[in-house]
């Protein structure tokens, strides 16, 4: 859907003069080149790492990945964005043993994976 149809349909929504259906798309995308970025292999790995691996944090993500916490923390919200991550607050004696809590006090967001599939339906 183009972000100008998206961006009525959402103000539409939040003033209550439209209620989608159970049946609708839950996520949009302006284009399918934005679908393709937010889909893409390294994407598409890096959430195989989390459903693998169930990294404790993002800083145990990066140590499993290679990449820097400020990409992983980067994508991991654009996938949050669109529901396809979740974060959670880690366990509490792992969350002790990490260098995020002794430095901030708060234990580190766990990256989620919450979609196993993706239905994809486009319209011309």
């Amino acid at each position: 859907m183009p972000y100008e149809e998206m961006k009525a349909r959402t103000i539409a929504i939040a003033k209550g003069k439209y209620k989608p259906s159970a049946s609708e798309p839950k996520v949009w995308f302006s284009s399918i080149k934005s679908l393709a970025n937010v889909l893409s292999e390294e994407n598409q790995a890096l959430l195989q790492v989390i459903r693998e691996h169930n990294p404790e944090s993002i800083s145990k993500l990066e140590q499993l990945t290679g990449r820097r916490i400020s990409n992983l923390t980067r994508t991991l919200h654009t996938l949050e964005r669109y529901g396809i991550v979740a974060f959670k607050k880690a366990q509490a004696e792992a969350a002790v043993k990490t260098k995020a809590v002794r430095k901030s006090g708060r234990a580190p967001l766990k990256p989620v994976v919450m979609a196993d599939a993706i239905d994809l339906k486009l319209s011309f």
